[in-house]
């Protein structure tokens, strides 16, 4: 028996057979076939290989048969010649063939895994901010993975194996009927005392690869949280690196015991299977070779018949289990199309026009919002639970109104949850407005393009975010056709382009993962540079200056000084100077403007604002009073 259909077999029964209890969704199958519709003629070339090589397979027993029965027992010299040459031409062709079915296999495989990872990563990017805040990274990397090189098996594997054995048994059937039904009745007798076992140990193995799975996602999880700056940080300071080691080492010798268990039932499966074809070579040589010494069936046959049972028992095992096998796959497939079939919430109206490049004007009409539900924007199997939760989100914002006019600076402040994130949130689309209107430049923002409004917003947030590569990168994330001179002429804008000079790769210094290669202060100083090479014509800023030393706060503040100059600018102020500053700040609380004004007005009012400048702003004038 070949390894290769051995493989076959013991893959399908470590299959998971719990996948033939699910309902497929109405339309895969339709839409798998859609899917492969541009590999249509490579799949025809492939099917068409893969049913020639099954033939070739078929016809090397009978030559063996005319060999032995008029060749050697007849003493024709010339005719064994012949077929033996006839025997190597067939094997030249098989191997030939081989090599052109191998190249159509990867031409489909490759090619649905790049059309499957492509689109769901297209989908991906096209998802809300709140898609992200629900789903595990996890889970959608499986789908990137895992689920996408099964639903590449449906083609280039399950089916080219399901037609490759079908072929193989029936041909193989048939012409053993022919030459002995007697023998191939008691060599498929044979079949069932190793498929029986093989079953209820495929079920054992099936318990344990899913604990397995588990084990190894744990693991993943735990290695991507501890192996980050940030997990790292928190275990060293904590203390607990001999704990962390000894859950790991658990989890790690339990995935060791069932590689051990694996790899035994591995082993008793292969040599099981082995062994019944070895019991049914011995049946067919034993009775057969009576026959044959009795005058009843030539030497021939007798040898046709074992080759041939080499060719029955691992292909006719693995289509025992082929449900498992097709099911696998399509369950892949589905989800797939799960991800790619969830609706992205922000998107382009069909009439959306550009953004005109002199809207800066931002304002504010009665906007109300509230988050939305999980069922609107995630699966549950992204988020690791049964069912998603349909309850409804509580509102967050009422009826908020404000304008901002070309070149002001509006400051928003208010205590912790009351509001001023979401609000910087609805001006780039990350969210919609549940009623009300955001407008740009008097334009709707839901009414225009995405891309132009995103050109016109330049964001730095407070943990601003670098991507693991170069300085270079970072910045031309922002602008990718800017020119180095540009990109110097940004970092001294941001007041960090000494440091950068001084690095020994200069542009092209490594961050690091987040940034973390650089200071708080040095990473927010670059992604105020990234914002001026971006240009934008409105600010948002969210103000991060609580975790500076003085010296990185003042070349903060220098570069933000240059960031929001002469731009429309929405900051959620931290900083007295940014308030003392601003021509309009906008005091929040519980998702309403509460109060509105400048600096002393509000301060005579006596109310919120004055309230938080006593307990957040007063000590920051007292220190910059004794720093003067």
């Amino acid at each position: 028996m070949s390894g290769h259909a051995g493989w076959q077999s013991w893959r399908s029964f470590s299959s998971d057979s719990s996948v033939t209890k699910k309902k497929l969704a109405p339309g895969t199958l339709r839409r798998i076939v859609r899917f492969a519709a541009p590999y249509k003629r490579d799949l025809i070339v492939f099917l068409t290989l893969v049913v020639i090589d099954a033939v070739i397979g078929t016809l090397n027993p009978l030559i063996f048969r005319e060999i032995i029965n008029k060749g050697i027992i007849g003493k024709r010299v010339g005719l064994i010649e012949v077929l033996a040459l006839f025997i190597a031409g067939l094997a030249i062709l098989a191997a030939a063939l081989s090599l052109v079915q191998r190249f159509f296999s990867a031409r489909v495989g490759e090619g649905l895994i790049y059309d499957m990872r492509s689109k769901v990563y297209e989908q991906v990017q096209r998802m809300p901010i709140a898609f992200f805040t629900r789903t595990q990274t996890g889970a959608l990397i499986t789908r990137l993975n895992n689920d996408v090189l099964g639903a590449q098996q449906a083609f280039t594997g399950t089916l080219s194996n399901v037609v490759s054995n079908l072929i193989s048994v029936t041909l193989v059937l048939i012409t053993m009927f022919v030459l002995s039904w007697q023998i191939t009745l008691v060599a498929l007798l044979i079949l069932p005392v190793f498929v029986l076992p093989a079953r209820y140990m495929g079920r054992r193995l099936q318990t344990i690869t899913r604990e397995s799975y588990a084990l190894n996602a744990e693991m993943n999880t735990t290695m991507t949280e501890r192996f980050n700056v940030a997990g790292a940080l928190l275990v060293k300071l904590f203390g607990r690196p001999g704990e962390e080691g000894r859950r790991f080492r658990d989890r790690a010798g339990r995935v060791r015991d069932i590689g051990i268990t694996s790899a035994m039932y591995s082993r008793i499966f292969f040599v099981s299977l082995m062994l019944t074809a070895s019991l049914a070579t011995a049946v067919v040589y034993g009775w057969g070779g009576v026959l044959a010494a009795r005058g009843a069936l030539d030497v021939g046959t007798v040898v046709a018949l074992t080759a041939y049972l080499n060719r029955l028992y691992g292909p006719l095992t693995a289509l025992s289990n082929v449900q498992v096998d097709v099911m696998t796959s399509l369950v892949s497939f589905e989800r797939v199309f799960e991800v790619l079939d969830l609706p992205p919430m922000i998107t382009d109206r069909p009439d959306a026009r550009p953004l005109p490049a002199d809207a800066r004007t931002i304002e504010f009409d009665d906007v109300h919002f509230s988050y939305p539900t999980a069922e609107e924007v995630s699966l549950a199997s992204l988020e690791s639970v049964a069912v998603l939760d349909p309850t409804p989100s509580q509102q967050v914002l009422h009826g908020v109104s404000f304008r901002a006019e070309p070149g002001q600076l509006v400051a928003l402040v208010g205590p912790s949850g009351a509001g001023k994130t979401t609000i910087s949130s609805l001006v780039p689309r990350l969210y919609d407005a549940t009623a009300g209107a955001v407008r740009i430049g008097g334009y709707d923002v839901r009414d225009v393009t995405m891309d132009s409004l995103r050109d016109a917003i330049g964001v730095v947030t407070q943990d601003a975010h670098m991507f693991h590569e170069t300085v270079r990168a970072n910045l031309l994330y922002a602008r990718p056709d800017a020119t180095d001179a540009e990109l110097w002429d940004a970092l001294r804008g941001g007041q960090i382009n000494e440091l950068v000079a001084s690095l020994p790769d200069g542009l092209d210094t490594m961050v690091g993962e987040r940034g973390y290669r650089l200071s708080g202060g040095e990473k927010q100083r670059l992604a105020i540079a990234r914002l001026l090479l971006k240009q934008p014509a409105i600010v948002i800023l969210d103000e991060a200056t609580a975790h500076l030393d003085s010296e990185s706060e003042v070349a903060v503040q220098r570069a933000l000084k240059q960031a929001l100059d002469g731009r429309t600018s929405l900051v959620i102020a931290h900083r007295l100077s940014t308030i003392r500053d601003a021509d309009l700040i906008l005091v929040i609380d519980g998702g309403r403007v509460v109060e509105s004004g400048r600096h002393e007005d509000l301060q005579a009012q006596d109310g919120l604002y004055a309230e938080l400048y006593r307990t957040q702003f007063q000590r920051q004038e007292t220190l910059e009073t004794v720093a003067d």
